[in-house]
């Protein structure tokens, strides 16, 4: 378990810039729509609408400024087969693929102790 010292990391490492780019790595994985994206390409390419299809709620501006975020980054690779009309297929890149497990995990996690999240929200609104 961390402790809120941090023993193990030098002042070198452990400085405001490298946190506020771990900052924004975590924000852009982090993300709902992201994780999701990342999860329904961890099976291989996918055009826009299936992916609009597989990740229930997104909108379809919400999956386009995701998708170009995560491209931006060096996760989602966009190819384009020209044709009428364009084909455009989405997949992961390698990257990306190097993503599908570390959020795997952190899904398995927020699954296995949602009841304790929950048990834990519930208790400190009671004293709120």
């Amino acid at each position: 378990m961390l402790s809120d010292r941090h023993t193990d990391v030098t002042d070198a490492e452990h400085s405001p810039i490298r946190c506020q780019a771990v900052n924004d790595i975590l924000a852009r994985v982090g993300d709902k729509w992201s994780m999701q994206v990342v999860m329904s390409l961890s099976a291989g390419p996918m055009r826009f609408n299936e992916l609009r299809r597989a990740i229930d709620g997104i909108s379809q501006r919400m999956l386009t400024r995701t998708l170009r975020a995560l491209e931006r980054d060096g996760l989602v690779d966009r190819e384009v087969t020209p044709s009428v009309p364009p084909r455009v297929d989405y997949s992961l890149t390698m990257l990306g693929r190097s993503l599908r497990e570390p959020v795997a995990a952190l899904g398995v996690w927020a699954m296995e102790n949602r009841s304790h999240i929950d048990s834990a929200r519930a208790r400190f609104d009671a004293e709120e």
